[in-house]
C-alpha cells in the first residue's frame, strides 16, 4: 500500500479508529512567489536560474531586502520551506560585490553544519567564483585550519567550536573579525534553556571581539514557529531584530492523527503502553514499505522501540536488520552519518530517534512520522512532524499519547494544540553560574575596562570577586587574566555541568561507545544497570565516578533497568513572595537540591513487569537552582489525616509539574517537583517546582507568574479524568498517591481556588 491507501485502510480499521481522538487534515498550500531584488548581483541570479530557481518564495525575497537594508532579521517558517536560501543569497551577494567580506554560520550541531554546507557549496560551484566555504569543527584536520583562518569567506561552525576554538584564539582570525559582515544563527528556537543561555553569552563575547577589531556584523537568524521568535533572537544576539514570517513555500497535504492508547484498567486509569502502540502503528507502516521516522523522548525508549520494531517486521526485512536503525545522542559521529546517508538513499526503511533528528538535517523524503509521547512543546511536535512530507505529496503523522497528564491534556484538547498557543522560548543569560564562566572566558580573550558592561550587565562586582579569587588581576583601570588555565575548555554549553561520563565497552578490546552527562549518569550507569546502545545490551561492570568512566560488557538478557531518585529541597533565598489568599502563599527564589539514586528496578521487555531490584551506592549530588513553591495553610489540612495530606500534596505536585510544560517551552524533565508535609521554611504543607539545572533558567519565575492559569488547568484535568482513584493521566498512579489521591487533590484544588 502507498501512503494514501494506508490512510484509507486506517479509516476503515475500527481497532485503530476507536482510539483516535482527532484526525486533522491540513490541506496543501500553493507557493507564493516574488522577484529577485533589483540590485542583486547578476552572477548570483544566473547561478540560481541554472539551479532551476527562477523566482523566490515571498519570505526569501523579503528577508533578502531587509538584510540589504541593514536590518538584523529572524525568519520564521515551517520545516523545509527554503530558509537556507534566506541567508545564503544575501551573504553570497555581498561577497560577490566585496570579496573581502566574511560571514560566520552557526548551527546547533556538527551534523547540521556539514549538511547545510553541502547546499551552499552547490551554488558556489555553479557561480565558479573564488568564494571559499569551509566547515570548521572538531573533525577539521589540523593542517586545514590555518588555511581556513586566513582565506575562508564563509566559516560554517557550531557554538561549541566558536566558544572553545575561535574566540579564545581570535588573534589568529584577524582577517575574519576585521571583515565580518554577517553572523547566521540557524535553528535559533533550539537555543533555549541552559544551551540558549550559554549561547547568548558566547554571542556577547563575539560582539566584544568584533568591536575590538572595528566590525559590526548583521545577524540573520532562522527559527521554527515559536511565540516570541523576535524576542528570543533579540536576547541571544543582543540586537533589535525584525521578524520575517510571510511563508511562501508550498506544502503537501498532511494528516495529523492523535492516537490515545486504550484503557486497560478504568479504575486505575491505566492505558496500554505507548511504546507497544507505537510499535503496532510503525510496524504496519514499515510492512507496507512506507519510509517512516519514529520519535521517542528518551535514549532508553529509542533502544527498546528499535528492538521491538526489528522483531515485529522480521518477516519483511529478513536478516537486513540494519534497515531499522536507532539514532540518538551518544552514538559516535560515524554511525550517525551512516544512518543519515541510509535514509537519504532509501536503504534505511525506518529510524527511531530522540529529538536529535528534529533539526533540519537532510534525511530525504519520508512519508510518515510516528511520535511516541508528546515531545513536551507544540513547537517540537511540529518540527518532528515536519520530517515527513518535507517536499510535496501526502504525509501522515501519528501522535501516540502516554498516560502522563501532559500527554492526556494535549490529546484531549486538540483546539489548544492546533490553535495559537505556541510556547515562548526562555533563556536566562544572566544566570550567575553561566555568566561568571563566560566573563572568565571573555577576560582571557580581551581585558575588561573598569565600568565596562557585558551585554547589558554591569559586572564590576563579578570582576572584583574574580580578582579576590586570583583569577584576574587589576592594573590601572583594566582587569587581566592571571592564571595559566584555559577557561573555555571547562565550560560546557550543553549542560550546566562541564563533565560527561564516557562509556567504555570492555567485552573484547576496550572501546568508547558513547557518553552521558553528569546528572544522568547515576540513573543510567550505576553498577548492574543495563545500558542499551543500537539495541545491544550492555551491563555496567564498574562506574568510576571520580574519573567519569563507566565500563560495560555486552550481555543478552530479557530486561532493562530503571532507577529511583530521592530528592530533598532547602530554601536559600526568597526573590518574590505573594499571599494569594488566606489559604495559599506563592514564592519564587533560590533553593539547594540534594538528590540520590537509591535503588534500581529490572523491567522485563514486552510485558514491562518488575522482575527484580537492587541497591545503588553512589554519592549524593547537590545543586543550587531556582524554584517556585506553594505554601498551603495548616487550616486547609485540618480535616485531613496525615496520609491524606501526603496524597493531596503529591497529587498537586504531579499535576503542576506535568502541566507547566504546556505553558513553557521546555522539556518535561526541565522541571522537577518535591513535596514537604511540613516545610522547615514555610512551616506549612508545601509543593516545590524547581528548575533542574544549576542556577535555574527562568522557568520557576514564569511558573510564579502563571500560578492562576496552572491551578485552573490542573483542576480541569482532574475533574475531566474518568479514573476512580488517580492515574498517570491526572494526579499520578494510585501506588504513588493512594486510593484517595484523586479525591483529596480535587478537594484541595477547589479550596485553594475558593
Amino acid at each position: 500500500m502507498n501512503i494514501e491507501q494506508f490512510l484509507d485502510y486506517t479509516k476503515q480499521n475500527n481497532r485503530i479508529m476507536k482510539n483516535v481522538t482527532t484526525w486533522k487534515v491540513i490541506p496543501p498550500k500553493p507557493a507564493v512567489h516574488d522577484d529577485f531584488p533589483k540590485n542583486a548581483d547578476d552572477r548570483l541570479i544566473e547561478a540560481l536560474k541554472k539551479k532551476g530557481i527562477n523566482r523566490l518564495y515571498s519570505h526569501q525575497a523579503k528577508a533578502w531586502k531587509n538584510i540589504q537594508d541593514g536590518k538584523n532579521v529572524v525568519i520564521v517558517t515551517p520545516t523545509a520551506s527554503g530558509k537556507t536560501l534566506c541567508y545564503n543569497l544575501p551573504v553570497l551577494d555581498r561577497i560577490l560585490q566585496d570579496p573581502e567580506a566574511r560571514a560566520i554560520y552557526l548551527f546547533p550541531t556538527k551534523a547540521l553544519s556539514q549538511d547545510q554546507v553541502t547546499e551552499l557549496q552547490q551554488i558556489v560551484d555553479i557561480l565558479d567564483e573564488d568564494i571559499k566555504t569551509f566547515t570548521y569543527d572538531g573533525d577539521t584536520p589540523t593542517n586545514a585550519r590555518k588555511a581556513i583562518r586566513k582565506a575562508g569567506h564563509i566559516v560554517v561552525t557550531n557554538p561549541d567550536m566558536l566558544h572553545t576554538a575561535i574566540l579564545p584564539h581570535h588573534t589568529k582570525w584577524i582577517k575574519l573579525f576585521e571583515n565580518l559582515k554577517y553572523v547566521v544563527v540557524d535553528e535559533i528556537h533550539h537555543y533555549r534553556g541552559v544551551f540558549g543561555s550559554h549561547v547568548a553569552n558566547v554571542i556577547r563575547r563575539l560582539s566584544r571581539i568584533c568591536k575590538f577589531y572595528g566590525s559590526d556584523p548583521q545577524f540573520i537568524c532562522c527559527s521554527a514557529t515559536i511565540r516570541n521568535p523576535d524576542e528570543l533572537a533579540g536576547r541571544i544576539t543582543g540586537r533589535k531584530v525584525d521578524l520575517v514570517d510571510n511563508n511562501g513555500a508550498p506544502s503537501g497535504e498532511k494528516h495529523f492523527i492523535f492516537y490515545n492508547p486504550p484503557v486497560v484498567n478504568w479504575q486505575l486509569g491505566i492505558r496500554k503502553s505507548s511504546l507497544l502502540e507505537t510499535k503496532k502503528i510503525a510496524s504496519a507502516l514499515i510492512k507496507n514499505g512506507i519510509q517512516t521516522i519514529v520519535f521517542s523522548r528518551t535514549r532508553l525508549s529509542v533502544e527498546v522501540l528499535t528492538t521491538y520494531l526489528r522483531e515485529a517486521v522480521k518477516s519483511t526485512i529478513g536478516k537486513k536488520t540494519d534497515r531499522i536503525r536507532g539514532y540518538r545522542g551518544g552514538y559516535l559521529p560515524k554511525q550517525r552519518r551512516e544512518i543519515e546517508k541510509g535514509l537519504r538513499e532509501g536503504n534505511v526503511l525506518a529510524v527511531v530517534s530522540t529529538n536529535a533528528l528534529e533539526l533540519g538535517i537532510d534525511i530525504g523524503r519520508l512519508e510518515s512520522c510516528v511520535i511516541c509521547g508528546y515531545p513536551g512543546t507544540i513547537s517540537s511536535t511540529w518540527q518532528q512532524a515536519g520530517r515527513a512530507g518535507r517536499r510535496t505529496g501526502t504525509s501522515a503523522i501519528f501522535l501516540v499519547a502516554t498516560s502522563s497528564a501532559l500527554d492526556q491534556f494535549i490529546i484531549n484538547h486538540p483546539w489548544y494544540f492546533f490553535g495559537e498557543n505556541i510556547e515562548a522560548g526562555l533563556i536566562n543569560p544572566d544566570n550567575l553560574y553561566i555568566l561568571v564562566n563566560h566573563i572568565k572566558c571573555a577576560a582571557f580573550e580581551i581585558p575588561f575596562d573598569e565600568g565596562e558592561e557585558f551585554g547589558d550587565v554591569r559586572i564590576d562586582e563579578i570582576l572584583e570577586f574574580l580578582e579576590d579569587e586570583e583569577i584576574l588581576h587589576k592594573s590601572g583601570n583594566r582587569w587581566y587574566w592571571s592564571t595559566d588555565k584555559y577557561p573555555a575548555e571547562d565550560v560546557s554549553l550543553r549542560s550546566a555541568a562541564a563533565e560527561n561520563f564516557v562509556i567504555i565497552d570492555i567485552t573484547e578490546q576496550p572501546r568508547v561507545i558513547g557518553e552521558v552527562d553528569r546528572f544522568s549518569a547515576p540513573m543510567l550507569l550505576h553498577e548492574e544497570a543495563i545500558y542499551l546502545h543500537e539495541t545491544k545490551q550492555y551491563q555496567v561492570e564498574k562506574l568510576d565516578y571520580d574519573e567519569k568512566k563507566a565500563y560495560v560488557r555486552s550481555v543478552d538478557v530479557d530486561y532493562y533497568t530503571d532507577a529511583n531518585l530521592e530528592v530533598d529541597v532547602s530554601v536559600m533565598n526568597v526573590d518574590r513572595e505573594t499571599r494569594v489568599d488566606a489559604a495559599t502563599t506563592k514564592y519564587v527564589g533560590e533553593v539547594q537540591v540534594n538528590a540520590m539514586v537509591t535503588l534500581f528496578k529490572k523491567i522485563k521487555f514486552h510485558t514491562h513487569e518488575n522482575v527484580g531490584s537492587g541497591p545503588v551506592n553512589l554519592p549524593e549530588q547537590e545543586m543550587h537552582t531556582s524554584s517556585y513553591w506553594l505554601g498551603l495553610s495548616n487550616e486547609l489540612m485540618e480535616t485531613l489525616t496525615p496520609s491524606d495530606v501526603q496524597s493531596g500534596l503529591q497529587g498537586i505536585a504531579n499535576l503542576l509539574a506535568n502541566i507547566s510544560p504546556v505553558y513553557l517551552m521546555c522539556d518535561p524533565r526541565d522541571i522537577h517537583s518535591v513535596i514537604q508535609v511540613r516545610s522547615p521554611f514555610t512551616e506549612k504543607p508545601t509543593v516545590f517546582l524547581y528548575d533542574s539545572y544549576p542556577g535555574g533558567i527562568g522557568l520557576s519565575g514564569r511558573i510564579f507568574e502563571m500560578h492562576d492559569d496552572l491551578l485552573k488547568t490542573a483542576k480541569d484535568v482532574v475533574s475531566r479524568c474518568k479514573c476512580k482513584s488517580g492515574c498517570p493521566s491526572c494526579v499520578g498512579p494510585v501506588d504513588e498517591v493512594g486510593l484517595r489521591g484523586k479525591e483529596i487533590t480535587l478537594h484541595l484544588l477547589r479550596k485553594i481556588m475558593g
